[in-house]
């Protein structure tokens, strides 16, 4: 999976720095367009693209692993997702779905202070880890550092013998 995860990476860094340059390209040539093209209406829009152009690279990159958090956490509160979420959100070497749940419960949280803790020290750290990688290669490490963390839990719960699920990395 982790191989898988950065070749993926790679592949999709390259793509995004030739859709860049592309674009620049593009809009060097277009520019003269904007000067007769009307603007748009909305105040909200505006307001959401000015605080969205205002995050960093890593902040953009860290919102949509907290939207899919959230979005998992949301799912753990319906009742009728509780059986689908505890077969492919919770990790548990005794189950028979053993590798989609190493990667789905990276994104699972049952506590809301739990879940605001680790979004909390994920959101601080990503501007720094994001220019130091590239959002491609974070999201790479995100994701391997998750399978792998679920994977000595496997281990670790095998070697004790204590089989109960649990949720999270």
């Amino acid at each position: 999976f982790t191989g898988s995860a950065f070749v993926s990476a790679a592949i999709w860094q390259y793509e995004s720095l030739k859709s860049r340059v592309q674009t620049y390209f593009e809009d060097a040539r277009a520019d003269w367009l904007d000067k007769i093209r009307p603007q748009k209406r909305g105040d909200f829009r505006k307001q959401v693209n000015s605080w969205w152009n205002n995050l960093t690279e890593g902040q953009r990159t860290v919102t949509g692993i907290i939207a899919a958090n959230v979005f998992v956490f949301c799912l753990w509160r319906l009742p009728g997702m509780r059986r689908i979420m505890f077969t492919y959100f919770t990790s548990d070497p005794s189950s028979r779905a053993l590798c989609s749940p190493m990667l789905l419960s990276t994104f699972s949280h049952f506590s809301l202070f739990h879940m605001a803790a680790n979004m909390y020290v994920l959101w601080s750290f990503s501007s720094s880890i994001v220019s130091l990688l590239g959002c491609e290669q974070f999201i790479a490490v995100y994701l391997s550092a998750g399978v792998i963390s679920t994977f000595v839990s496997y281990v670790a719960k095998m070697a004790t013998g204590r089989f109960e699920p649990s949720l999270g990395a």
